[in-house]
């Protein structure tokens, strides 16, 4: 499976948050499909909408991500 990457650092995994601010550990594949790391997880319950990077202070969005690392 191909993931995209962060535009500002270059790596490929990022959190999501819901409202209570827990985090959820994601990639995001070259289709923009958003998958849990941890495949018994389910991003149900989270905001989809913002992506925060682990590399960096990135905060975006999907379509702003890139094909290849930086």
């Amino acid at each position: 499976m191909k993931f995209l990457f962060c535009p500002q650092c270059g790596i490929r995994r990022f959190h999501l948050k819901n409202e209570k601010g827990e985090t959820l550990l994601v990639q995001i594949t070259r289709e923009f499909v958003i998958v849990p790391v941890n495949t018994n997880e389910s991003v149900e319950g989270f905001d989809q909408t913002t992506l925060y990077c682990l590399g960096c202070s990135w905060i975006g969005t999907i379509k702003e991500l890139k094909t290849v690392s930086v």
